[in-house]
């Protein structure tokens, strides 16, 4: 399906209700109350998604009161954890180039959004671990303003960061064993087998255990009034010709790099589901040349025969790409 329209309209706000409607929240805000438009107390997000053959309808509704509920066929979730995965989406936006150029926050997330996606016991130890480490954080600060005197909590803390925090460190390590070649390989088709990329997990615990770190960053932590060490200061380190990417690459080779990480996680999803992901693209012509264009579609529409979702301001342009193609595609002006 192909959306068009002048900046401004919405078009981003429609693949955003897609994605929404899969993960239970926004792609480019955590705060839902940001997406209430003007004037009223509240939204509702409801969609018909095909899976299995099968229609299924999910609704998400957010209340004045601020709750939030979900349900898929009638039936309201307990925990919105128990949606993730199940409907598998990739979504590829202007803004993504952060993954390549920003901090190391922004590759966790591309790293956790995929995970969460293949592994539900992933998903529960990382909001688990997130919401000790927020309480940790708090402690430190007590601790720090003269509030509480009484250490013996941050042992407790430590202890109960331990098992979510030795979790994800080894299924990040095991499963980046497996997609790291795939993005490198991606990445060789897009810009070339002269162009050697190196990408290298980075994390703390590869040199020593999580109990061991914890103990030799305490008094750090108390100085700084923060968790200094942990599975939240991991990164995927990123080098062309022995040097860092975002510091000599081109665009054209961030571009590059960009939808080899995204070409990798749909590929993954595919495999791991035994159906294609919905891949959303928001303006990415702009992004790309004509000759990439038409093999991202290529590879998509036609040999994985995936649903795509293309946002543009031109008609034409996006008409004249899929007609190439021969796909058959729906256009709506907004």
């Amino acid at each position: 399906m192909c959306i068009h329209g002048n900046n401004g309209v919405g078009k981003t706000n429609l693949l955003d209700a897609i994605y929404y409607l899969c993960f239970t929240r926004s792609y480019f805000s955590k705060s839902d109350q940001l997406h209430v438009q003007d004037g009223h107390s509240g939204f509702r997000v409801e969609g018909l998604l095909e899976l299995n053959g099968e229609d299924q309808k999910i609704i998400c509704i957010l209340r004045e009161t601020g709750k939030k509920e979900l349900s898929l066929n009638g039936e309201p979730y307990e925990k919105f954890s128990s949606h993730i995965g199940k409907f598998p989406c990739v979504i590829i936006t202007p803004d993504d180039a952060q993954i390549i150029t920003g901090g190391s926050e922004e590759r966790r997330r591309f790293l956790d959004a995929l995970l969460c996606q293949l592994d539900p016991v992933y998903l529960q130890n990382l909001i688990g671990y997130n919401k000790i480490i927020q309480q940790r954080n708090s402690f430190l600060k007590s601790l720090a303003d003269k509030k509480n005197n009484d250490r013996s909590l941050l042992d407790v803390y430590d202890e109960q960061l331990i098992q979510p925090g030795t979790y994800i460190f080894e299924k990040r390590n095991s499963f980046l064993k497996d997609i790291l070649p795939l993005v490198k390989s991606y990445y060789a088709k897009i810009a070339g087998p002269d162009e050697v990329v190196q990408l290298i997990y980075d994390s703390q615990l590869l040199h020593t255990s999580f109990k061991n770190m914890l103990q030799r960053i305490r008094e750090k932590d108390l100085l700084f009034q923060r968790s200094n060490a942990g599975i939240h200061k991991d990164d995927i380190e990123i080098k062309l010709k022995e040097q860092p990417f975002k510091n000599i690459a081109s665009q054209g080779q961030r571009k590059s790099l960009l939808f080899a990480l995204k070409l990798a996680e749909y590929e993954t999803l595919k495999q791991a589901k035994g159906f294609p992901p919905v891949l959303l693209l928001d303006d990415v012509f702009e992004k790309l040349d004509a000759i990439r264009m038409h093999n991202l579609l290529h590879w998509v529409c036609v040999e994985n025969q995936g649903q795509v979702f293309i946002t543009d301001t031109h008609a034409e342009r996006i008409s004249t790409h899929l007609r190439e193609l021969s796909i058959n595609y729906q256009l709506i002006a907004l």
